[in-house]
């Protein structure tokens, strides 16, 4: 997709924690991109979540799980509307596994309405072989040394074995 001759490239943000990336992740990335020209990568400093990964290590490790053309990441703090402002985003993508989602996802776009009624929140659904699949998920099948190399990236699967020493 591109934009109309004369008009600003749509730009989407997708944001979260991501402690880390999975394979999930990555495909609502890939799959952002049908509809939006470019997509910032947004790693949420989420000062009610204990992470894994340090902010810098979350950033390093979602540069390397998704090079694809369009992706940028960054790191930011505040409100998820301002950040959208700052990069030039029209577009919040935002991910649901299951019903249980909705309620919070819904609650999150209606205020990111009220606050900027210009951007416009997206909810994309997950391949569905990869539904199930979560970070916390995939920290708690690393922590007791289970595969995990079919759920996340090879960078992040070495960086879980350094974490949980296996």
């Amino acid at each position: 997709m591109s934009a109309a001759p004369g008009s600003r490239p749509r730009l989407a943000v997708y944001p979260g924690s991501f402690d880390p990336v999975t394979r999930g992740h990555e495909d609502l990335i890939r799959r952002s991109l049908a509809f939006a020209d470019r997509v910032v990568v947004a790693v949420a400093v989420n000062v009610s979540k204990q992470p894994l990964f340090t902010l810098e290590e979350r950033v390093s490790l979602l540069r390397e799980a998704v090079r694809f053309p369009g992706v940028e990441v960054r790191s930011f703090d505040g409100l998820l509307v301002d950040f959208a402002r700052e990069v030039g985003a029209s577009i919040i993508v935002r991910g649901l596994r299951a019903v249980s989602d909705f309620e919070y996802e819904f609650q999150m776009a209606l205020m990111n309405r009220t606050l900027d009624p210009k951007i416009e929140t997206v909810f994309l659904m997950p391949a569905f072989d990869l539904t199930y699949l979560s970070s916390s998920l995939v920290r708690e099948v690393a922590r007791f040394g289970g595969d995990v190399s079919q759920l996340v990236h090879p960078a992040v699967q070495r960086a879980l074995r350094g974490k949980f020493g296996r």
